[in-house]
């Protein structure tokens, strides 16, 4: 007889919910990214580089500041009204936007849209309705689920935003997130008694001084969740800065920006087949290291690609963007994974905190990155500046530690045995 431990019908729900949640909020951030670069290009201000990566970048610093904040306030008020005001804020934000007639008032907006920072809270939501045993299980939903968003606001956005503009794009974020928001609203807090659970979910922490007795240094200081954030940090910077330059690459070829689909939908197709082979490999030999490596590796050579093939034609312009879709998503697939296995048992909330934030901070920088390489240099500057952010992320990712292959009873290591 089988002793894996299945999802309870309750889990199952609430797993699907709040990814679904999770999944819209996200949609809503991600539909205006492969637009907004050339979208505020009519707006006063919207021909100044830097601004325009100040656009595509403030949502990740408002969000990084307000994110542990937001969980701490989730952990004394409970979950699903802190969630819900952090939805609806980001629906105040995507309506600002929506109404702007100036890039200072998108800036604005999208700074509000930053401030409903309700990832951690989600994220806790979720470990309360969820057993330990199949938590790992829940939150790989919820990253499914962001991948999907963003696959499908590369292919949605640009007839979208040919049809209805951006302030159609910012309404329809904001109408997500309410949407979002009522289905929060919808869910029940407490699981009901159920038989066939081997455990009971854990009970939300109530007094925000319980946080205060983890300690975040140590995390900080792990060698391997260090590199892991670092890595994330970094993936979001070359994210948010590429999509400063791709579409403008894409535009200057001939393809119109509500065409765009066309060249992203088979990319995107294409990448997913090919991060595949790697996955399953690693998963099979507990060869996780190589596959990570590699996966650097190749979006380093991308940018060196893109110096090379920038003006030379739309075909090899397709295929340095396809062949970052397939590193991006591989990393993107690998990294959250990475650190919750690596992080100690008792302290993976807070090291999935450290990393988000880490993940927010680096939207922001890449925005920023992108706009003054694109004020400076052009886009040779953005594709230089993110090679050279690769480069060093992957020196430093040489440190990683071979996680080997996945075991139920696998645990985490004690933070004691990290060397520096």
């Amino acid at each position: 007889m089988s002793d894996k431990v299945v999802f309870s019908p309750f889990e199952r729900r609430a797993s699907l919910a709040l990814s679904a949640v999770y999944g819209l909020r996200m949609l809503g951030l991600f539909l205006v990214l492969p637009v907004l670069a050339l979208g505020v290009a009519d707006m006063p201000g919207g021909q100044n580089p830097a601004a325009i990566g100040l656009a595509m970048g403030i949502y990740g610093l408002t969000q990084a500041f307000f994110q542990i904040p937001f969980g701490m306030a989730s952990d004394r008020l409970g979950r699903k009204p802190v969630i819900i005001f952090g939805l609806l804020v980001f629906a105040a934000g995507s309506f600002l936007a929506a109404s702007a007639d100036s890039l200072t008032v998108l800036i604005l907006g999208r700074a509000l849209q930053g401030a409903g920072a309700v990832s951690a809270a989600v994220s806790a939501f979720l470990a309360d309705l969820t057993r330990e045993e199949v938590r790992a299980r829940a939150m790989a939903m919820v990253g499914i689920s962001i991948g999907l968003s963003f696959v499908v606001s590369l292919v949605i956005a640009p007839p979208l935003y040919g049809a209805y503009g951006l302030e159609g794009l910012f309404l329809l974020t904001g109408g997500l997130a309410m949407v979002a928001a009522l289905g929060i609203g919808r869910m029940r807090t407490h699981p009901p008694q159920d038989r066939s659970t081997t455990s009971e979910p854990e009970a939300p922490l109530t007094k925000a001084v319980e946080l205060e007795t983890v300690k975040a240094w140590p995390l900080l200081s792990h060698s391997q969740l260090w590199r892991l954030n670092l890595g994330i940090f970094s993936l979001m910077a070359v994210q948010t800065a590429m999509f400063v330059a791709i579409p403008m690459g894409f535009a200057e070829l001939g393809l119109p920006l509500q065409d765009h689909w066309k060249a992203y939908l088979p990319l995107l197709l294409v990448a997913f087949l090919g991060i595949l082979p790697p996955i399953f490999w690693a998963e099979k030999k507990g060869r996780f290291r190589p596959v990570f490596l590699g996966a650097v590796g190749l979006l380093g050579m991308t940018m060196l690609g893109f110096l090379v093939a920038d003006g030379q034609g739309l075909g090899p312009w397709l295929v340095f963007v396809g062949l970052f879709f397939v590193g991006f998503n591989l990393l993107e697939a690998l990294l959250p994974s990475w650190v919750s296995r690596v992080a100690p048992v008792g302290q993976r909330g807070l090291a999935l905190g450290i990393y988000n934030t880490s993940q927010s901070l680096g939207l922001f920088a890449g925005g920023l990155l992108g706009g003054l390489m694109l004020a400076a240099h052009g886009r040779a500057g953005i594709f230089a500046a993110c090679g050279l952010l690769l480069a060093f992320w992957g020196m430093m990712a040489l440190g990683l530690k071979e996680l080997g292959r996945r075991s139920p009873t696998r645990s985490s290591p004690p933070l004691a045995s990290s060397g520096p």
